[in-house]
């Protein structure tokens, strides 16, 4: 996120400019994707400025998008090779390319549009290259990159120019990055002067204050940059002049709002709490706006840990009053895994199962009310969305695929629904935190995931074996408490107990 000098806001703008700025006239704007829209992209309440972040395919793309969001600056990823009407569409105050495993001298290594960086500077948008979001900016505005002698990867020195506009807030010329390229820049674009380099003096930060361009060929989104953090603020609010106006507190007004919208008046919805955290968080935001038209089910499978079902139905109706009905399924489900050794074909019976509950859920609801359920609520994570999204730069597209998630696009389309997903564009500490302002119990919230399938994929081998789920939940509740007694509970993000068959 680096930019510089004096970016003009667009509340700044002369009439014309800003006129032009939020509305993309004359570049044909598109409007929001509908995921975009319910996600709350776009509709005036995510705060006065919007960062951009192009993903190419980095493994920390993430971590760029959460770092601007904890300076309290609404953030957003779109994959690398969207097209301009799609960024035009999001408004961006900042727009972010960041890194990724292609080579930008390569023919067909993934680009921004033709005219985004004419765009940009007409429009007065700041851009921050980082890894291959830099050399991409090099090679696009007529500089060279080249395949590097030496790759320089890990933690090591760079030397800046403190008097540059990008490093302008350092005290020190050194500090400590961490680095992860095989090629470098090795002729800047006109108009770029170099203003880091490493101790091999492969080029590491460049910028040209004039157009708002900046690059930097380190990672300082991650922790191992020692000065990273502060050079994101410093060209986030001292060079590109965003406002920090985001906060879960907009996040949960303009979800309520987006909600009831998009369900009317009228419109059933259901909701399958789990019993984990972004299930119950979603159900609450979306009680809040529709009221007893949420009907809410707890499927005990036989899956759970020690004292669930009892535990969390006891949250639901005395501190989150939601209308949840709890349906036992344990005996069908179990009946299904039966013999099954595989973890995938587990996860598989276990989800198939969880349909035909649904299906009798949906069912019992309208036989209910009288009125067919239409909409589903699912505590869909940013996250899910973004590693269930394939990378630019292979016959797949955006992001590297790192799992398949059964929220996103898990269920069979013949169900009917219409999905209702509040955190679609939230991260999960993000979601406690929008618990918390909903007064979501702070144990719920502090709670270590757990998987769908629950310990069925915590025994290895038949779940059905004799004694195998009573010792699993017996042995996993000691060591959860040993670990809440020990004062390590919240420091540990996943801890759970394994059954093996030995």
């Amino acid at each position: 996120i680096n930019q510089s000098l004096q970016r003009t806001h667009p509340r700044n703008m002369a009439p014309a400019a800003k006129k032009a700025r939020t509305s993309g006239e004359g570049v044909g704007a598109a409007p929001a994707t509908d995921a975009e829209v319910v996600a709350g992209v776009g509709v005036g309440a995510t705060g006065p400025d919007t960062v951009l972040v192009l993903d190419y395919g980095s493994q920390y793309t993430q971590l760029i998008t959460r770092r601007v969001r904890e300076l309290g600056v609404y953030s957003v990823l779109l994959p690398g090779d969207a097209t301009m009407e799609r960024i035009i569409s999001h408004k961006p105050s900042v727009v972010i390319l960041s890194g990724g495993p292609n080579s930008v001298h390569l023919e067909g290594a993934p680009t921004v549009p033709p005219q985004f960086f004419a765009h940009c500077e007409e429009h007065k948008i700041p851009v921050l290259g980082i890894c291959y979001g830099m050399q991409l900016i090099v090679h696009k505005l007529g500089g060279e990159v080249k395949t590097a002698d030496t790759a320089e990867y890990g933690r090591m020195p760079v030397h800046t120019v403190v008097d540059s506009v990008l490093f302008s807030q350092e005290m020190d010329a050194s500090q400590q990055v961490w680095m992860s390229h095989g090629d470098e820049a090795v002729k800047l674009p006109p108009g770029f002067r170099c203003v880091g380099t490493s101790d091999a003096g492969a080029v590491v930060a460049v910028e040209d204050p004039k157009r708002n361009i900046y690059g930097l060929q380190y990672h300082p989104e991650v922790t191992h940059s020692e000065r990273g953090s502060e050079t994101l603020r410093h060209f986030l609010f001292d060079i590109a002049n965003v406002t920090a106006g985001w906060s879960m507190a907009n996040v949960l007004e303009e979800q309520i709002a987006i909600v009831k919208a998009k369900v009317g008046p009228t419109a059933h919805v259901i909701c399958a709490l789990s019993g984990g955290v972004d299930s119950a968080v979603a159900a609450t935001l979306v009680h809040k706006a529709i009221g007893d038209r949420l009907h809410c089910c707890f499927v005990d499978n036989g899956l759970l840990r020690y004292k669930e079902q009892e535990r969390v139905m006891k949250m639901f109706k005395d501190h989150l009053h939601l209308p949840v009905t709890c349906i036992d399924d344990s005996v069908r489900t179990l009946a299904r895994l039966k013999g099954v050794m595989d973890p995938e074909l587990k996860r598989k019976a276990i989800g198939a199962e969880f349909i035909e509950v649904f299906k009798d859920y949906k069912a019992t609801v309208e036989a209910k009310t009288g009125v067919r359920p239409t909409f589903l609520v699912q505590g869909t994570l940013y996250p899910d969305v973004i590693e269930s999204c394939p990378p630019p730069g292979s016959d797949q597209k955006h992001s590297h695929t790192i799992k398949s998630h059964h929220n996103v696009g898990g269920l069979p389309k013949e169900l009917g629904f219409e999905l209702v997903e509040p955190l679609r564009m939230l991260f999960k500490d993000e979601v406690r935190k929008l618990g918390a302002l909903m007064d979501v119990p702070t144990a719920f919230l502090k709670r270590h995931p757990f998987p769908g399938p629950g310990l069925g994929v915590r025994i290895l081998g038949d779940v059905c074996a004799e004694g195998a789920l009573e010792t699993i939940r017996h042995v996993d509740e000691v060591y959860i408490n040993a670990i809440k007694e020990a004062g390590l509970y919240d420091e540990i993000w996943q801890a759970f107990a394994g059954f093996l068959p030995i």
